[in-house]
Order: C-alpha cells, then sequence, then structure tokens
C-alpha cells in the first residue's frame, strides 16, 4: 500500500494541492518519481537518497515508485524533496504514516540532511490553513509561515531533527510571525529645486494611484522626484501587505519572514526583456510589474524600452493583472501598479534649447517620441513637462514644504477614497470605472459642459475621456470637495497629453 505525504504545487499565487504517493515495490533496486515533474523534481532522488544515508539509513533493495498526483499537473520547484524523503520514510516505517497525513509539507533538501529554504512557503501556509492542517517547512522560513494564522508549523533545520520531533523526542519550538519591516521613506521632496508643477502632478499621482509620465532634458530633477513617490504614499494597510508578501513568497525575494508596509518601488532598467517585465521564463515567475503590486513601476528612458516589452504592459495597466501563457504553463499574477514613466524630449534630450540641441530638431522628437505607442499613452492619466532647472533655482533655500507634508494631504485624499469605495473591490480613483465611477464622480454642470468641450477638441478617446474625470475627481479630493468642480475639471484636462493633429 503507497504512503501518502500532502504537498502542494505552485500556480502563479495558487497553491494547488498535490499527494505524494511512494510504494515499495519488489523488484530490482530502482529510485523513479513520475507526475510531470521538471528538472529540478526529477533531480529530488539524489537529494533524497543522500539525505537518508547522511543519517546513516540505506534505502531499501526493492523498486520504490514516487507518483506525484494529480499526474497531468504541471511541478516545479526543490520544495518536493521533503515530502518525498518523509513518505519515504513512511514507507519504510520510520516516521508514523498517520502523523504525515495532518501535515502539508515542502522543503529542499540538502546531502547533509539540511532542509533548506524554497520560494512559496506562505502560500503554502495559506492552503494548509484552508485545509485546517499543520505545515513542515524549512526552519529559515518559519517565521514567514507564521503569518497564515493559527495552524502548527513545524520548522525544522534538518531531516533528523524533524524525525525526532515526530517521535517525540525533541520537540521543535513554533515558530513566531517574522517581525514587520520598517517603513522606508526614502529621497525627500524638499530635496528638489523649483519644479513646482511637477511636484504637483506627483502629489496629484500618489493621492488617486494615477499613472504619470514626466518629459523633460537630462537633469530636471525626473529620477529624484520619481524616487520621492514611495514617501508620499500612504503605507501598505495588513490585507495589503499580505498580498504582496505573497507576490515576494513565490518570487523567492521575501527574507527572513519580515512582511513590509513600505509600497514596492521597482525599477527596472531598460534593456529589460518581456519575460522579466511581465513575468515568464522556463520557470515561471512573476515579473516587475507584478513584483511592484501596489506600489510604483517606475520606467525610465521610456522610449529605449523595446516598443513590443512596452506594449504588453497595456493590459496589466487596464485591468491590473497579466496572465503568461506559456506551453508548458498559463498563470495569472496580479499586477496593480501605478506607472511612473520618464523621457528626454528627443534623443539629445535639448529640444527647444538652440544652443545645446542637435541638427536635427525638431524633426528627432517626433521620431523618438513616436518610439511610444499611443495605446499606452492613452493610458496614463498625467503628463507634464519638466523643464531644465537654473542656477538661481538651485542656489534657493530648501522648499518649505517637504515629503511629509504632502503625504499628509495625500492620506487624507485616500482616507476619503476608502470610505468612499468601502464594499467594492475598488482602493483608488485610478481603478473607479464604469457606473461605479458616474455615480461618485459627481460633477457640476459648468464642469460637465467643459469636460465635454475639452474632450471634443483635445479628441479624447472614451478611456482618455473617463481618465480626466478620475483625476478630476482626486484633484476634488485633495481640495476637501464633495463635487467636481469646474476648476478640478481645467486641471485635469491641463495634464492631459494632447492628441497629434494632422
Amino acid at each position: 500500500m503507497a504512503t501518502i505525504v500532502r504537498t502542494v504545487a505552485y500556480l502563479g499565487l495558487e497553491a494547488r494541492a498535490v499527494e505524494v504517493q511512494v510504494q515499495l515495490i519488489p523488484g530490482l533496486p530502482a529510485f523513479n518519481v513520475v507526475g510531470l515533474g521538471d528538472k529540478a523534481v526529477g533531480e529530488s532522488r539524489e537529494r533524497v537518497r543522500g539525505a537518508i544515508s547522511a543519517m546513516g539509513l540505506a534505502l531499501p533493495p526493492k523498486r520504490i515508485a514516487v507518483n506525484l498526483s494529480p499526474a497531468d499537473l504541471p511541478k516545479e520547484g526543490s520544495h518536493f524533496d521533503l515530502p518525498i524523503a518523509l513518505a519515504l520514510l513512511g514507507a519504510m516505517g520510520v516516521v508514523d504514516v498517520e502523523t504525515l497525513a495532518d501535515y502539508v509539507v515542502v522543503g529542499e533538501l540538502g546531502l547533509d540532511a539540511r532542509i533548506a529554504p524554497s520560494p512559496g512557503v506562505l502560500l503554502a501556509a495559506l492552503h494548509a490553513s484552508t485545509e485546517g492542517v499543520g505545515l513542515v517547512c524549512p526552519a529559515a522560513q518559519g517565521a514567514e509561515a507564521a503569518w497564515a494564522g493559527s495552524i502548527e508549523v513545524i520548522a525544522a533545520p534538518d531531516l533528523l531533527a524533524l524525525i525526532n520531533h515526530f517521535k517525540g523526542h525533541g520537540l521543535l519550538a513554533a515558530p513566531r510571525p517574522g517581525e514587520a519591516e520598517e517603513i522606508a521613506r526614502g529621497p525627500d521632496l524638499a530635496q528638489v529645486k523649483g519644479q513646482e508643477i511637477a511636484k504637483r502632478a506627483l502629489e496629484i499621482a500618489a493621492a488617486g494611484a494615477h499613472n504619470l509620465l514626466m518629459i523633460g532634458p537630462p537633469g530636471a530633477g525626473k529620477s529624484l522626484m520619481a524616487a520621492c513617490l514611495p514617501g508620499i504614499l500612504p503605507p501598505l494597510d495588513a490585507g495589503e501587505a499580505l498580498e504582496v508578501s505573497m507576490v515576494q513568497s513565490v518570487a523567492g525575494t521575501m527574507t527572513g519572514g519580515r512582511l513590509t508596509r513600505t509600497r514596492p518601488f521597482r525599477a527596472p532598467h531598460h534593456s529589460a526583456s518581456m519575460a522579466a517585465l511581465t513575468g515568464g521564463g522556463l520557470k515561471v515567475k512573476p515579473g516587475e510589474v507584478s513584483l511592484a503590486h501596489l506600489g510604483v513601476l517606475f520606467l525610465d528612458e521610456l522610449p529605449e524600452f523595446q516598443r513590443a516589452v512596452l506594449d504588453s504592459l497595456r493590459q496589466p495597466l487596464e485591468v491590473g493583472t497579466i496572465s503568461v501563457a506559456r506551453a508548458n504553463a498559463h498563470v495569472t499574477y496580479p499586477a496593480r501598479v501605478q506607472l511612473i514613466a520618464a523621457m528626454n524630449p528627443c534623443r539629445c534630450g535639448h529640444l527647444g534649447d538652440a544652443s545645446l540641441a542637435c541638427a536635427r530638431a525638431p524633426r528627432c522628437a517626433a521620431d523618438y517620441q513616436g518610439k511610444v505607442s499611443g495605446p499606452l499613452l492613452d493610458r496614463i492619466d498625467l503628463t507634464v513637462e519638466v523643464g531644465a532647472v537654473s542656477a538661481a533655482d538651485l542656489m534657493l533655500p530648501p522648499p518649505v514644504e517637504g515629503s511629509a507634508e504632502i503625504a499628509l494631504r495625500v492620506a487624507a485624499a485616500r482616507a476619503i477614497q476608502r470610505d468612499r469605495y468601502a464594499g467594492t473591490s475598488v482602493r483608488t480613483n485610478a481603478e473607479g470605472d464604469g457606473e461605479l465611477l458616474e455615480q461618485v464622480a459627481v460633477l457640476e454642470e459648468d464642469a460637465r459642459r467643459l469636460l465635454a468641450q475639452a474632450a471634443e477638441a483635445m479628441r479624447l478617446s472614451a478611456r482618455g475621456f473617463h481618465r480626466v474625470i478620475r483625476v478630476a475627481r482626486t484633484i476634488a479630493d485633495l481640495a476637501g470637495a464633495d463635487r467636481v468642480a469646474r476648476i478640478h475639471v481645467a486641471e485635469a484636462l491641463s495634464y492631459r497629453r494632447r492628441a497629434p493633429t494632422n
């Protein structure tokens, strides 16, 4: 009769139940693992063999058959080592089989029988919680697993300590949840001299989680202002922190079981591939757009990215998820990000300055900006021109108002939105759409007339029309107004990129 141990296979941010079935069959000695596993799963035979040998035990002289059920579910990763080893030890009579039935088991084995960390332990712990069973995991990830709630977590440093725990010879202490990391604020906006219009646009973007594009010459402070954005965003609440940590867990970037309350800030280089940005690869992993979930995705030198890579962001920016379809997997990751982009007006970067501009100006500007597709630009709520900083601006004393003061106004606007959208899946104005947007964006009559006239004159698409309303609603929230007035719509329109004229 086969010995069965529970484990999981990861499919995106979902942990699917898997049974490790081990049976000892009379015949020539062999060790086979079946069940649609990848190369890491196939190599687990040698790691399990080495770990059991390190404890002074020998494999039985029989045919060892390991089946990972369901057999048609792809299985990736080294976390199958520990459940295979425990199921084999159960079949050998070393561990009580009935005890193993009460746990989900994950962990990688070393040849010296140590249990090494593996990605996705938090997802496995949440799965175990829903199944009403305990979790066996590496000692280094016990603090991470403990965040799942009131489930029994056995965090073992090595295979021998785990066996002794099951036999009652040396009980392992229950791990405690890791400490929440301190909120990292980053650079302060007080360092930015001048650029009042850009800083105002940054405040609006932070208040409503809107996408922002800054266009300006080199050295104008675009990258610095983008780096200041996390310092004015509100910290993650408990539910959001868990969402972000789940992505970090499956990506293997969560360290010490520490949850963070700081919103992610990801700034990939413009040479990043499509798989790096959206996710994928031979072993499907979250990309930058998912690692920035509920945070900021900063794309500097926007036209330098490959056009196909940028266009792959169009769907996640609209729906907040990214679906990665590969021949061996089809997974969906969360991707509710705030896109902040920066670019020079042209390749030389000095369009409009006759003393520094290249000989191809202004035609080079059209060629350079044309690398970014119109549909992607249509998804950007605010576009702001960032002028060069003069020597006179640099000699000015630091601004009286810095990130702390702006963060208070942003937090107040976010609180208004949280109350407004309570009971829905929407968190911010940037996510509002359809009937919900019509209900919350109460436009005054003169504001409606201005918006209708501007939509015709600026040739706004339906998407652009609604994004103007969202921005206007955020501006009204910052002002503490219940209704969207004409002045709020006018400011929102001033940040809207105009469609090119024929």
